[in-house]
């Protein structure tokens, strides 16, 4: 096997204004919103954790300092629940590193790919992961473990991809596949070309791009000259596709589910899925759910 650079560093673009949300995320960051007992980004986190990143590249923007004090030391807290001798265990996933939490700005809303390419002195001449924390996915192991044990296999670039209905697919990014069906768990698929939102007609596969990437830090150079596409911002999907042929590109079809916690449907059906999942809580919530659909 060649030897690859490790994947050490996760780029996570929080700067957006979580509008969908309002007034919730009128002072609170949609990030911060939590499924349960958990923020979406502490799932995110959670996540890269898993995957071997130790490395956290947070692209904030104006009322996103919450993100970063929920992973600082909360002294006054820690005291007060060692006080009452209460366990400090609930906080050890919101403990990061010293050194390894690190926060950019974007300070124009120009798209995700202007969100990654803030990114650019950071992630330097290393490949890295992307997390977009509105999309929960829910794995054995998680979605970024399985594609980092992907690129040790094949390297180069990869996306995270799932299977939709085709009427869905106008929604999304969505892959050109070449060959399927190799790799890890016959996950791969080679991935010819990208197109944003298609309509059902012109959608090559219904295949879509589902929020977890692995890329070459070329990309970057890639974002500098990239134009503004669909919606008059600066698309990551564009800049991608223009590698693929020059690198390796590969997809990976995440075994587990995805939530998308960017709408508020798909924020409640999460907030349900894993409630009913969770041993403390399920039976309770079992019932109510029955009780609720019984009126």
């Amino acid at each position: 096997m060649t030897s690859r650079k490790p994947i050490r560093k996760a780029v996570f673009p929080v700067a957006g204004m979580g509008t969908r949300f309002l007034p919730a995320t009128k002072a609170i960051p949609k990030e911060m919103l939590p499924i349960i007992d958990r923020p979406l980004i502490q799932y995110a986190v959670d996540e890269a954790r898993e995957a071997g990143i130790d490395q956290l590249i947070f692209v904030t923007g104006r009322g996103k300092t919450a993100i970063v004090e929920h992973f600082d030391h909360a002294f006054e807290l820690e005291a007060t629940m060692t006080g009452r001798d209460k366990s400090l265990d609930v906080l050890e996933p919101t403990r990061i590193q010293p050194g390894n939490l690190v926060t950019v700005r974007q300070q124009v809303p120009l798209g995700l790919g202007h969100a990654i390419w803030c990114a650019r002195a950071i992630v330097g001449d290393e490949p890295f992961a992307i997390f977009l924390p509105d999309e929960l996915m829910i794995g054995q192991p998680g979605c970024m473990k399985q594609m980092v044990e992907a690129y040790n296999e094949v390297g180069g670039n990869l996306i995270s991809v799932l299977e939709v209905p085709e009427d869905e697919v106008s929604s999304y990014g969505v892959i050109d596949p070449g060959k399927r069906g190799f790799g890890p768990g016959a996950a791969l698929t080679e991935v010819r070309g990208l197109v944003e939102k298609p309509s059902r007609e012109a959608a090559p596969s219904n295949l879509i791009i589902s929020g977890r990437y692995i890329l070459q830090p070329e990309v970057m150079r890639v974002l500098e000259h990239q134009g503004k596409g669909a919606g008059g911002e600066i698309q990551l999907t564009d800049a991608m596709a223009q590698m693929i042929g020059s690198q390796p590109f590969h997809a990976v079809t995440f075994a587990g589910k995805r939530y998308d916690c960017g709408n508020k449907v798909g924020f409640v059906e999460a907030t349900l899925a894993i409630a009913l999942e969770r041993e403390d809580m399920r039976d309770e919530v079992r019932a109510m759910a029955r009780r609720l659909l019984a009126d």
